[in-house]
């Protein structure tokens, strides 16, 4: 065998053994790269805290007459210590302040929920105070919501309001308990009660949410009441303010979690709800 002969067949080893440790290199970096991959894969764990909205279902599902609690209270409460929404099968206003949730009832009483209870449509948050604003002088809730909105450093993002004050005047609804086939939101607001307070003091809690909300919660304000003896209470309908304290806490995270009963997955949902919202809202 010539030299030229065996010189090509060590530099063909040679070759042979650099490709051959390439290859192994590039495997293991590419189970090293796996491996990484894997501490960032997908959790369930529901993000929890301050800045952060928690909502389960959507405001449409609840204007097609989606009733049936899914979420209990004891597990919304590890959501947020503020908010407000329903109970199961529509039956009355939902309020939770300092991390108590109450019942505002068709007739009238309030009561407070164990955790066994459930909800069809709730949104809470743990409220942590970043703008607040003294008001001494009367003030109709459309002064106060124009004024509110002067206070908001962007329109693009969610905030909790609440509001500690002295009312002139507070005017509230509550609905009843719904029977299936539930009837549709609209329907439901027709027969509702409606209560009135003079010269009441106690607290507002709701939220005002941006326009591209729409469809999934309320766009602009939701707000619900609740007296200081926790006597009375509800949806807030109109209201004057005679002094009191506003606070607001800016959101910039959302999380919202889908109901999985029959009802909602086999709902078709209108693709024009403003209306129909305004109206049962208001």
């Amino acid at each position: 065998m010539t030299n030229k002969k065996i010189s090509l067949i060590f530099l063909l080893l040679f070759l042979s053994i650099i490709i051959t440790g390439c290859i192994n290199e590039q495997t293991e970096n590419s189970d090293q790269i796996n491996v990484d991959e894997e501490k960032y894969e997908y959790s369930d764990t529901i993000p929890t805290g301050t800045d952060t909205i928690y909502q389960f279902s959507v405001i449409d599902a609840l204007l097609e007459g989606v009733y049936d609690g899914e979420m209990n209270c004891g597990e919304l409460k590890t959501r947020g210590d503020f908010g407000l929404g329903t109970f199961d099968n529509l039956n009355g206003e939902m309020l939770e302040l300092e991390g108590v949730i109450y019942q505002v009832r068709a007739d009238g009483n309030v009561c407070e929920i164990n955790d066994s209870e459930t909800s069809p449509f709730a949104v809470v948050t743990f409220f942590e105070n970043d703008i607040e604003k003294n008001l001494d002088k009367k003030m109709t809730g459309q002064q106060v919501a124009a004024h509110i909105e002067e206070l908001l450093p962007s329109r693009n993002i969610m905030y909790a309001i609440k509001i500690n004050g002295e009312f002139e005047y507070m005017k509230t609804r509550s609905v009843a308990a719904q029977e299936k086939p539930y009837p549709r939101l609209i329907e439901v607001t027709e027969d509702q009660s409606v209560f009135e307070f003079n010269d009441t003091k106690g607290t507002i809690v709701g939220y005002w949410m941006p326009e591209y909300i729409e469809g999934i919660n309320v766009p602009g304000y939701h707000l619900h009441f609740i007296t200081e003896d926790r006597t009375g209470g509800g949806h807030v309908l109109d209201y004057t303010l005679t002094s009191g304290t506003i606070e607001i806490d800016r959101s910039d995270r959302f999380y919202l979690e889908l109901p999985e009963n029959e009802n909602y997955l086999s709902k078709g949902f209108s693709a024009d709800t403003e209306d129909e919202l305004e109206e049962a809202e208001n």
